[in-house]
């Protein structure tokens, strides 16, 4: 693989595409044609800022993948075409399609992706209002079933004439992995539709407190409100991440009577109804109960098996119907476990270069269904750890470089990967805020210990099987 730099052009965007169009010349000829149309063809370039390179990749799972199989192959690729070290920064931007490989193969088309940014806190003209919505979260898009009949009616509805329904605020609970997210964004995206010149914002909780953060660090407290009280629309993702942070409870109490009393449309998500939310302002939880509250159950057979044809159509695989029923059987409680289970098909057909048989569904099934103890916690399995190596907490959370410390951490993180299903984001921001890279080299160094080391293999054995036996 011989090095070469290219002469860039001014514009970010422009020299985003330019770059990784020149990194995928020489990707593809390092690694198969199924895994490069599996895992780099979906990638859409975004921005080069500096040194470092955004892109846009459909989900979690890309980035785990991209990054435990390629990650010295893109950083060397990458560094090669530069000529320089490049940081890849990876934007999550779920339900991407084949149109968005397509246009990796001809860097013609025009980004209409919105791209997530921090707020400016100023003035803006209609024009530079941005929703941070994805659009490629549509009702279209959004399989509709028995589960989640109301929550879809109540959304469709208040499209047609926001703010001024019986729905508002509209808010819609349910487990993870139901489709909450899809949904609520869906509605910010058909409002649009309908009325272009209207203001509308998604966000979650937890960017929604760090932007108030941010706005207090920076002295900008009253134009951070003023954005939030002068849109059409207001869309907050995980409402409950706001338990505990009393000051940011306040704030979005003000904005919400304001916005509630110009008839402008709040529309909330939560993984429980407002009268679980233990913790929130009882006058918040009282507001959350003006309009409608709406469930979203585990989807039935049927809505299971037509979600799953939707997902693989997307990701260009074309399954039997009986493969698609036997995954729908055994996944039955979320849907981004449905959609795993086909993205880890595809990775397992993609690394191994076989088709998806039968026998490959099952295993990939048992993998996925049974998966991991859902009673062990990250919390659970760092108290045992640092117990029996008798470090405190807060230390595998610090940056602490001595060694028992980094053993320690290093050996949670891993055990968290095996028993656990957190991301490797997850798991690195239990630990610390430390990246997904950081837990990867961790799972890295204690699996070729364990090879090496027989008395280390014991200890980390005896810790699973301590964990295990608690759950």
């Amino acid at each position: 693989m011989g090095d070469f730099a290219i002469k860039l052009n001014s514009n970010p965007d422009t020299e985003a595409k330019q770059v990784w169009r020149n990194c995928l010349s020489v990707i593809k000829n390092n690694i198969s044609p199924l895994s490069y149309n599996t895992w780099f063809l979906p990638i859409k370039p975004v921005e080069l800022v500096g040194n470092e390179l955004n892109v846009e990749v459909p989900n979690e799972y890309f980035v785990e993948w991209i990054e435990e199989h390629y990650g010295d192959l893109v950083n060397e690729v990458l560094n090669s075409v530069l000529g320089k070290e490049i940081k890849l920064n990876y934007i999550i931007m779920e339900n991407a399609t084949e149109a968005d490989a397509e246009e990796n193969l001809s860097f013609e088309k025009k980004q209409t992706q919105a791209q997530p940014q921090k707020i400016n806190f100023i003035d803006e003209k209609q024009e530079d209002f941005i929703s941070y919505l994805n659009p490629k979260y549509t009702f279209e898009t959004f399989v509709k079933g028995e589960n989640n009949q109301l929550a879809r009616a109540a959304g469709l509805a208040i499209t047609e004439n926001p703010g001024h329904t019986s729905f508002n605020p509209l808010f819609i609970y349910g487990d993870v992995g139901l489709g909450k997210t899809h949904l609520i964004q869906a509605i910010g995206n058909k409002i649009l539709e309908n009325f272009p010149d209207k203001k509308v914002i998604y966000l979650s909780a937890d960017t929604f407190t760090s932007e108030f953060i941010d706005a207090i660090r920076n002295d900008a407290g009253n134009e951070f409100a003023n954005r939030y009280k002068n849109v059409d629309a207001l869309i907050i993702d995980d409402i409950q991440s706001l338990i505990g942070k009393e000051k940011t409870q306040d704030l979005f109490f003000q904005i919400f009577n304001v916005l509630h009393q110009s008839g402008k449309q709040i529309v909330l998500s939560s993984d429980k109804p407002p009268k679980e939310l233990k913790g929130l302002n009882e006058r918040l939880i009282s507001r959350f109960q003006w309009g409608l509250t709406a469930d979203i159950q585990p989807p039935d057979l049927e809505t299971r098996i037509a979600i799953l044809k939707s997902k693989a159509a997307s990701y260009g695989m074309n399954l039997p119907e009986e493969i698609l029923e036997y995954i729908a059987f055994s996944i039955t409680k979320n849907i981004r476990e449905l959609e795993g289970c086909l993205i880890k098909l595809l990775a397992n057909a993609s690394l191994n270069g076989k088709e998806i048989t039968f026998e490959l569904v099952k295993k990939t099934v048992k993998e996925i269904a049974t998966n991991r103890p859902n009673k062990i916690s990250i919390e659970q399995i760092t108290d045992i750890v640092c117990d029996y190596f008798e470090v405190p907490k807060n230390k595998v959370r610090e940056k602490n470089r001595k060694k028992e410390v980094v053993q320690a951490r290093q050996i949670a993180m891993y055990l968290s990967k095996k028993l656990t299903n957190s991301s490797l984001k997850t798991i690195g921001l239990h630990f610390g805020g430390r990246d997904h890279t950081t837990v990867i080299h961790a799972c890295n160094t204690v699996e070729e210990t364990i090879k090496s080391d027989e008395k280390f293999k014991e200890i980390v054995t005896t810790l699973k099987n301590r964990i295990e036996f608690s759950a």
